[in-house]
């Protein structure tokens, strides 16, 4: 409701200024800094002043008096220099949002996609790409929350280097077979196998140079997907990404497509890229320096201040073999319906919630099958140290001539998560004494040094156990399990959430699991609660009250002239218009912050107002209305960022 107010008075405001004053202005509004000046503030006399030369004040005038009635508005107030105050109509506002008005941004008939995850198949996931993955599950859930349509992709690079070390390790340092390899794929924690076997392979490198040529021989089999070396890699990786996407699904997170890197060899897309890059003259093959013979794009495309002395970006090397940025340009091409190509596609799996996931295939399917990419805006969750060679893929659509494209292919970059030293040593990660002076300790999976993502979610599970079973040990054991579960994976997105985009989180058991602050467990112990009250409302054999039947305009104005009552209710009305912020400025962090806001709304209502002790029945039913709402509310934003409602805490 707040949000339809606000788009009202934009869309009202921006008209009259246009006929009466020739000029085009966009209404902006603004949070008042007391809410006794009103519920929004219009600045836009102020604009108006600059092209009018009038005094802004005498501007808000005229405005105040010719705008006239608008629907849910109760008066607009000139104040200051020039500001305009809007105050809202309480009884209308109140009895719109207890007949739950429609909410709008719904039918967006544009495809938007969203890659997120990406994670080598190589070994198991760990701490850093949970973030990457809890981001971007959360910014689909809040397109779609506004109603906007929505493909999720999962891009698999099951051709590069680091699958091929882990091949290399099984087939050269580890001896091998490829029966003996798909025996150990088809048993538990293979991808835990891996992660050592790729640390024990990286060191081995170390210690021995010439062993890098077996990384060669691999990458050189995998790519031409010949042999017993391409057999292995398409077998690790298969067995790794079934692996990463079970841990995924333990925190919600879940995808529509898997795009993997050995089409868009095998396929020729980056072929078919190459031949366009070329015939537009947008790379250039160099035949002098240290890039001769290489493909390169110039750094002017990438830099139009780029001086004579500043590198080019190589494409192809001069060995023939793709950078993983040319095919990036590829991929990122086929996501726009670019390319003039498709995959295949043949189901993958279908999650335990009857949801199907797609892989890309090289293999023709029967007629019918899923058809994907073709978006028209794409957001590439991706390492803000990334962010050199997303700027190169968006230089190679427009260098093509796609400029449109490239302005809406959206780098969405993420900072890496470490560890606090209090929760390495909680994780028997042995530190040196430098370490544990640190405000964070970084994570390598090449060192093998990190925690992997299920070993993460399972400590936080017993962690939530212990404190569950001592509250509530007459309940099923199965039943404290879950809660324990749905504690542990809130209190994990909700860390990996609060903090904007470009921080750097040290994660940290203690601060995640806290009942108390601005965590997960709190804004689902404000859920909790509100529940609490309705199910002990049924207790006493009570339904809730016909709320639309008995609070009238009048009654809901008559409630609301309380100060008190208004705030609580202009708070928990805001869900629209912080999924709003949160999506125009690109931080899912606005939304986590709202959720703490509610929960701690919520929390004083509780503590302030016992609603089933309340005499005045109209009083009383206003009171359950509220709780019921602070709930709903409540629910709904948790589930936004992926977090569930336990029946107790």
């Amino acid at each position: 409701m707040f949000h339809q107010l606000e788009n009202r008075l934009r869309e009202v405001v921006s008209a009259h200024v246009g006929a009466a004053y020739g000029v085009q202005a966009e209404a902006g509004l603004e949070q008042p800094k007391q809410s006794g000046f009103g519920e929004l503030a219009l600045p836009v006399a102020f604009q108006l002043a600059r092209q009018l030369k009038r005094p802004p004040r005498v501007i808000a005038q005229e405005l105040a008096q010719a705008l006239g009635r608008i629907e849910g508005v109760a008066a607009l107030e000139p104040a200051g220099n020039g500001y305009l105050n809007v105050r809202f109509d309480r009884g209308y506002y109140g009895r719109k949002l207890l007949e739950g008005a429609a909410g709008e941004g719904a039918g967006r008939g544009e495809k938007i996609i969203v890659e997120h995850t990406n994670i080598n198949p190589n070994k198991a996931a760990h701490i850093g790409h949970l973030r990457n993955a809890v981001l971007g599950d959360t910014f689909v859930r809040m397109l779609r929350a506004r109603g906007r349509t929505v493909e999720v992709q999962n891009y698999i690079d099951n051709t590069g280097v680091q699958v091929a070390d882990v091949v290399a390790g099984f087939h050269f340092l580890a001896k091998k077979s490829l029966e003996e390899v798909a025996a150990l794929a088809a048993g538990e924690r293979f991808d835990y196998l891996c992660w050592d076997l790729y640390a024990r392979t990286s060191s081995h490198y170390k210690d021995h140079p010439p062993a890098l040529a077996w990384r060669a021989e691999t990458l050189h089999a995998v790519e031409a997907g010949q042999g017993v070396l391409a057999e292995m890699a398409h077998l690790v990786a298969d067995a790794i990404v079934h692996a990463h996407l079970k841990t995924m699904w333990r925190l919600g997170v879940v995808y529509d497509v898997l795009p993997r890197e050995s089409e868009i060899l095998h396929l020729h897309f980056w072929a078919a890229a190459f031949d366009l890059l070329k015939q537009r003259q947008a790379i250039y093959l160099e035949t002098q320096g240290k890039n001769a013979g290489c493909w390169v794009m110039p750094a002017s495309a990438l830099n139009e201040d780029a001086g004579e002395e500043e590198d080019s970006k190589v494409i192809v090397r001069s060995n023939g073999t793709v950078t993983y940025v040319g095919k990036d340009i590829a991929y990122q091409l086929w996501k726009f319906g670019l390319l003039g190509k498709d995959f295949y596609y043949r189901l993958w799996s279908v999650y335990p919630s009857g949801k199907e996931v797609w892989v890309s295939t090289d293999e023709p399917q029967p007629a019918g099958a899923h058809a994907f990419g073709a978006g028209a805006r794409v957001y590439n969750v991706i390492d803000s140290r990334q962010a050199y060679l997303q700027n190169v893929v968006a230089a190679g659509l427009r260098a093509l001539g796609y400029s449109e494209q490239a302005g809406r292919s959206i780098h969405f970059s993420d900072e890496m998560v470490a560890l606090s030293p209090r929760t390495c040593v909680e994780l028997g990660i042995e530190l040196s004494e430098e370490d544990r002076k640190r405000p964070y300790v970084e994570v390598s999976g090449r060192k093998g040094l990190g925690v992997k993502a299920d070993d993460l979610i399972d400590k936080l599970i017993e962690s939530a156990a212990r404190e569950v079973d001592s509250r509530h040990a007459e309940a099923p054991a199965e039943e404290r399990r879950q809660v324990a579960t749905q504690i542990a994976i809130g209190a994990l997105r909700y860390f990996m959430l609060k903090y904007t985009r470009n921080t750097v989180i040290a994660f940290d058991f203690q601060e995640a699991l806290s009942f108390e602050g601005e965590t997960g467990p709190y804004a689902q112990y404000a859920a909790v609660r509100a529940r609490n009250i309705l199910r002990k409302l049924a207790e006493r054999g009570e339904t809730l009250p016909d709320f639309a039947g008995t609070l009238t305009e009048a009654a809901m104005r008559r409630q609301l002239e309380s100060e008190d009552f208004w705030q609580l209710t202009l708070a928990v009305s805001k869900s629209d218009a912080a999924i709003e912020w949160a999506l125009a400025s690109g931080e899912p962090a606005h939304v986590a912050r709202y959720a703490f806001t509610l929960a701690q709304a919520f929390n004083n209502f509780y503590h302030a107002y016992p609603v089933l002790h309340e005499e005045n029945p109209e009083r009383r039913t206003f009171l359950l209305w509220m709780t019921d709402y602070f709930r709903a509310q409540l629910e709904r934003t948790l589930a936004i960022l992926g977090i569930e409602v336990p029946v107790y805490m």
